[in-house]
């Protein structure tokens, strides 16, 4: 019989407890391998370098960073969900790879479903609608009106048809009942010259990357996606404030393991990631970078993963964006 990743899952979940009580009870007896699915040097290389310092002191054992980029992700969360599930290898999960791709893509080389345990999302990144600085709009109001007055006239960037800042304009432009082009780039470093050249009007980007521009005067903050306002803007409204939607959009990073890790292991993961938010090193870091922490249980997280992948899959679903690799 042909022992599939499902079937091994479910062999595993249908274990007597006792089978892992002392793989739990010792562990960790050696090095962690955390896997992050993006290139090191960027932001996701900080946060989890930051959480895995604290995590290591708490457990006694390094937390080994390793990076494996590729796919957007897909690469590294692929290798996660196909390792060993005895709390050796862990990584980092994010919106896309978790709740986006799996409708975005055609051919997925997991299940978010049957291979990963999402644990707990231990930071997030609002995203921020912005215009140019020296933009005639002011307001989240202004550009709806003036998008109204003038269907298809006015523009929009994202980092790429699918990404979170794409769909959530996408979502935005439904809630308001607007017509704005999209303009797709292959990066911010791509997209932020040209809206500086006033060749798109309007985006959404995440905070890290907006504030600095929005601190100098160079983009103009109109709205955030969070349900409360965000320390680093307070005095910039949520869309749901301005009656544009009640669902909180973030781009987050989180702790996911294999499926059919020992429960007792995911729990003490969960405990050391959320002790280690609470840290005033790891607090300060998150708030240099634009970041925030959502409290989160590992049942609130799960359903989340769950509700946003409905959400992602209908705005998929609405504008035909489904990719063939």
């Amino acid at each position: 019989m042909k022992i599939t990743r499902r079937l091994l899952t479910a062999l595993l979940t249908a274990a007597p407890a006792s089978a892992f009580a002392q793989t739990a009870a010792d562990w960790p007896t050696r090095p962690v391998r955390f896997l992050v699915p993006w290139p090191a040097g960027g932001l996701n290389d900080i946060i989890a370098r930051s959480f895995n310092d604290k995590v290591s002191q708490s457990l006694g054992k390094t937390i080994i960073t390793d990076f494996k980029a590729g796919a957007a992700g897909r690469i590294g969360v692929t290798e996660v969900a196909k390792a060993r599930p005895d709390g050796y290898t862990i990584g980092m999960g994010n919106l896309g790879p978790l709740t986006i791709f799996p409708s975005l893509y055609k051919q997925m080389p997991y299940s978010v479903k049957a291979d990963l345990i999402p644990i707990t999302m231990f930071a997030a990144s609002p995203l921020v609608l912005v215009v140019s600085g020296d933009s005639a709009i002011k307001t989240a109001k202004d550009l709806i009106d003036a998008a109204k007055a003038k269907p298809g006239v006015l523009n929009y960037a994202s980092v790429g048809p699918g990404s979170p800042a794409h769909l959530t304009f996408e979502l935005l432009k439904k809630r308001a009942a607007m017509d704005l082009l999209h303009v797709p780039f292959k990066g911010t470093n791509e997209s932020l010259p040209a809206m500086f050249a006033g060749d798109i009007h309007a985006m959404f980007d995440t905070l890290p990357l907006a504030l600095p521009h929005i601190q100098a005067g160079k983009l103009r903050a109109l709205a955030v996606t969070t349900l409360q306002r965000v320390p680093q803007l307070p005095d910039v409204p949520t869309l749901k404030e301005l009656s544009l939607g009640d669902d909180e959009v973030v781009t987050w990073y989180a702790v996911i393991a294999p499926a059919g890790t020992p429960q007792p292991i995911v729990d003490r993961l969960y405990k050391e990631y959320t002790a280690a938010a609470g840290t005033p090193e790891v607090k300060k870091m998150l708030t240099d970078n634009g970041l925030i922490y959502i409290p989160n249980t590992m049942a609130q997280f799960q359903e989340r993963i769950a509700q946003e992948t409905a959400r992602w899959a209908q705005i998929i679903k609405d504008n035909n964006l489904q990719l063939d690799q």
